[in-house]
């Protein structure tokens, strides 16, 4: 499942950008243009963390941005930024943003599930921290 919902043309890699909140809008992109999720679920992802804190960050320079399911989310679907350089999300240090658009409370959990077996593995990990696009595509296959 998780190669249906992240597949390499919503994936990007980036030297840097100058803020968090830049960087979840950018790793979101694909998925507006896509017409997955709407304007307002980017906002609804940085209002979050704004509210509730750095509860994406999920481990070393990994953040999963998310909002509520259906909240402006057509489909389920997931992006990824990966950055060169980390950038401060309210003091963690992040290189990966994994957006995630859930359109209801379990029809994401399988592909949750997939992408935590991957990154499990610390090998997988760094091939995730070194932005290379195509081996990360070959790992989800």
């Amino acid at each position: 499942m998780l190669n249906e919902v992240l597949t390499q043309q919503r994936m990007q890699r980036v030297e840097k950008v100058a803020s968090w909140e830049e960087a979840i809008r950018l790793a979101s992109q694909p998925l507006l243009e896509e017409q997955v999720i709407e304007e307002r679920y980017v906002a609804a992802m940085i209002e979050s963390v704004e509210v509730n804190g750095p509860y994406i960050v999920l481990q070393d320079y990994f953040a999963l941005p998310h909002a509520s399911a259906g909240n402006g989310v057509n489909e389920l679907g997931m992006a990824l930024l990966v950055l060169d350089e980390p950038v401060d999300l309210k003091g963690n240090p992040v290189k990966i943003f994994l957006v995630l658009a859930a359109i209801d409370s379990s029809a994401h959990l399988q592909a949750l599930a997939e992408i935590s077996e991957l990154l499990i593995n610390e090998e997988n990990y760094k091939v995730f921290l070194s932005g290379d696009l195509d081996k990360i595509t070959e790992m989800i296959k």
